[in-house]
């Protein structure tokens, strides 16, 4: 019984998976390719940036895991396609597939209330976020049926229910990511896909929420530490929640641990914003 228990701690849950994320080299999805390759997965990691991609995938190699980088665009339909065609060449198949590529906040304008937002500013998360999560799903997906199985993950936030002000745009874009999920689940399920969103709480070392609380900070007049404090006391925990939170949530249900999930979105949002 021991030596069952112990090979269980021992063993990774993603061992033998091959994953796939874009944006990979922004704070989220850095994070959840690095946790993908501590758990055994084979990661392809890629993004706008080079010298991103290049670092996480370096740091991966470094830790013991296994990492290839590339410079994709996940707005570019053709050039993703491309890219799955040739990951699905190179390993025979793609069991994960994870997007986080996504514009900065400030221009979003996160932080604004709907009143003061520009008309250009609440549609670029849906011509961005929305659009390339429907690429990079549609693309995985045409792969996925084939082999008959796979996982498509999504991440959205609390904003996707409302909760906070100044979150319009994200929130009706990360509201469309959760619809999507749904959808896109009742089509491929039933031929061995799953897709399941994760709906985290705002993750304070991420890019986004540091430029937002630094604008809600000079908003408000108080600290950038006070703004993040008031985030912490949104949720039922009263904790903040970080980028390796995400990833370990994204893991979770990347692995077979988590088959019978499919179609919904796992509310790892501490209660911030509930259903």
């Amino acid at each position: 019984m021991a030596a069952m228990q112990n090979d269980r701690k021992n063993s990774k849950c993603l061992e033998g998976k091959h994953a796939v994320v874009f944006g990979a080299g922004g704070s989220i999805g850095a994070a959840v390719a690095k946790e993908f390759a501590a758990e055994g997965a084979e990661v392809f990691v890629s993004g706008r940036s080079k010298s991103n991609v290049d670092e996480v995938a370096m740091q991966i190699e470094a830790a013991g895991g296994r990492a290839h980088a590339a410079v994709i665009d996940a707005l570019n339909d053709g050039a993703v396609n491309e890219y799955l065609d040739a990951v699905v060449k190179q390993t025979g198949k793609i069991d994960i597939v994870l997007d986080a590529a996504g514009p900065v906040a400030k221009e979003y304008g996160n932080g604004k209330i709907a009143t003061d937002l520009p008309v250009d500013e609440f549609m670029l998360p849906l011509m961005t976020m929305v659009k390339s999560r429907f690429i990079t799903a549609r693309a995985a997906a045409q792969h996925m049926v084939k082999q008959r199985s796979g996982v498509i993950i999504f991440v959205t936030g609390s904003p996707a229910r409302a909760h906070v002000p100044g979150a319009t745009a994200i929130g009706a874009a990360f509201g469309a990511i959760e619809n999507l999920t749904e959808n896109l689940a009742f089509e491929v399920s039933p031929l061995g896909v799953r897709v399941v969103c994760v709906r985290t709480l705002a993750n304070i070392d991420s890019r986004s929420i540091q430029d937002t609380m630094e604008f809600l900070a000079g908003q408000l007049h108080i600290t950038k530490d006070q703004a993040v404090a008031q985030i912490a006391q949104s949720n039922f925990l009263k904790v903040p929640a970080t980028v390796r939170d995400t990833a370990n949530a994204a893991v979770l249900i990347a692995s077979d641990r988590a088959r019978m999930l499919t179609g919904t979105v796992v509310n790892a949002s501490a209660g911030a914003a509930l259903d």
